[in-house]
């Protein structure tokens, strides 16, 4: 029997809407790879080729279908910063089965980690923040491969550090270093997914290659501070995942082609107020 037979042989069929999907259940996934000696990409992989969702998809399939599935697992997405926004991302893109992940950070975990930084626990504070991370998804799905730097984004290791991305997506605390992501992505031709926050404000926007982007939104920044009004806003727990839901969405719609990108647009959400705002950049 062939992977893709014993593939077959543990699906199930379930009935969808007015149409019929087979399915893998999460156990079958794990047992097949195991007689297999295969990963469990592998075998996610050779179940959405035969036309088979792993069930852990399911509520994926509606908006991504099953191509889309398959293009998701064969992508590889960059996460600049592990923290506040950077943890909830790295979940959502695990969850939702992107197949690769880099992760770049350099800072380890403290006591002001806990309050709204989803890989932060009380048992792992002083641990690395990038290595977090990458056992994290571990944990949610096994499919996904995560590479860790436990270190800075500088100009001499972006380019190659972002080299196998399709998105970037900027989870960082300070603009001068934002610049440097920007100019790599550029370089690179890689679409970059931003977002940053303050108190119970945030922002969302999209910059492809060839968009002022950043020159845009930080006027002067590449010599700006180091920290912005986070520091005297601080964030609350619920800011972080706010925003880095909207940043998880574009990066799925930058890989899937999928609907409207915030190019050109900020997207300025105030909690405090109650008010989501499409501003154009120009």
């Amino acid at each position: 029997m062939s992977l893709s037979k014993g593939i077959r042989a543990s699906s199930r069929e379930l009935t969808l809407g007015e149409g019929r999907l087979r399915v893998l259940p999460v156990a079958a996934e794990l047992t097949l790879a195991q007689e297999w000696k295969s990963t469990l990409w592998e075998v996610q992989l050779s179940a959405l080729g035969n036309d088979i969702l792993p069930a852990r998809y399911l509520r994926n399939y509606g908006t991504v279908g099953l191509a889309g599935q398959k293009t998701l697992l064969r992508s590889c997405v960059a996460v600049i910063g592990a923290g506040g926004l950077g943890g909830w991302i790295i979940e959502l893109l695990a969850r939702m089965g992107v197949g690769r992940l880099v992760v770049v950070d350099g800072d380890r975990f403290t006591d002001s980690n806990l309050n709204r930084q989803n890989l932060a626990r009380e048992d792992n504070l002083g641990a690395a923040k990038a290595v977090v991370a990458r056992q994290r998804v571990a944990e949610v799905n096994g499919a996904v491969t995560v590479k860790e730097h436990v270190g800075w984004l500088t100009r001499d290791n972006a380019r190659e550090i972002l080299a196998p991305a399709q998105v970037v997506v900027d989870a960082l605390d300070n603009v001068p270093t934002r610049f440097i992501l920007q100019d790599a992505a550029q370089g690179l031709h890689i679409p970059l997914i931003h977002g940053a926050i303050a108190g119970y404000r945030g922002q969302v926007t999209t910059i492809f290659p060839g968009d002022a982007g950043f020159e845009i939104l930080y006027p002067g920044g590449r010599e700006g501070p180091l920290r912005g009004l986070e520091v005297q806003l601080g964030n609350p727990a619920a800011t972080p995942p706010l925003v880095a839901a909207w940043q998880v969405q574009e990066t799925i719609k930058v890989i899937l082609g999928q609907g409207e990108l915030l190019r050109h647009r900020l997207l300025y959400l105030d909690a405090l107020a109650g008010t989501a705002t499409v501003l154009h950049l120009s």
